[in-house]
């Protein structure tokens, strides 16, 4: 039930303490649960920027619908997805398979076969929701951790990916911004902390099959 608590603390913070930052430790926490997140058939399309440089957050903060988070925040994460999506994406992932798992190559290469099908007669324009799908798990396994670790944070659709790719020069990286969330630490005087959660009851979102 303690997961329950920390979620029922969470909301989607609108302002951040300025004078709060997050540790080191606080931020490998992130780092690692973002590198844990499930992604479909484990590819791990998307990347994510932590970015901790106010003059960088101050102007993004324009391109973020003015939405002052971005530069209140102790860090902005941008999940990003890749430009494109390739044969040597999967040709990647299973050297890795092979290299942490030692997994013989007769077993590998039909599934390897097949995503490499999968994806070379994909279209960009089913490739690019796919990938920011795996960024909307990301998103959601992010916001958990944060909430039992009490880190606050506030998720975020509203901003310019173009602008922000250009700001942070995510060209040289071959990637694209999908999404944001600033993470750190309420302020006292956030009209929204103190505010009962909103939600139907559980009852009324849950259809149970027996």
């Amino acid at each position: 039930m303690n997961i329950i608590k920390s979620l029922e603390w969470r909301y989607a913070t609108k302002k951040f303490d300025e004078s709060k930052f997050l540790s080191e430790t606080q931020v490998h926490i992130l780092k690692e649960a973002f590198n844990l997140t499930a992604t479909s058939y484990g590819l791990q399309p998307v990347k994510m920027v932590v970015l901790h440089d106010k003059n960088i957050q101050q102007q993004l903060v324009e391109h973020s619908w003015n939405q002052q988070q971005i530069v209140q925040a102790s860090h902005v994460l941008v999940l990003c997805i890749q430009d494109k999506m390739t044969d040597t994406d999967v040709e990647a992932y299973f050297s890795l398979i092979k290299k942490i798992r030692n997994t013989p190559d007769e077993i590998l290469n039909p599934f390897k076969s097949y995503l490499k099908d999968d994806i070379s007669n994909k279209t960009e324009d089913q490739l690019v929701p796919w990938m920011k799908n795996q960024a909307y798990i990301a998103l959601g396994n992010l916001m958990t951790v944060a909430a039992i670790e009490h880190i606050d944070a506030c998720p975020m659709e509203g901003f310019n990916p173009e602008k922000y790719d250009e700001i942070l020069d995510l060209k040289q990286y071959n990637l694209k911004s999908a999404l944001v969330l600033p993470v750190g630490f309420r302020a006292e005087d956030d009209y929204m902390k103190d505010l009962k959660k909103v939600r139907k009851k559980t009852q009324d979102v849950i259809i149970e099959i027996n």
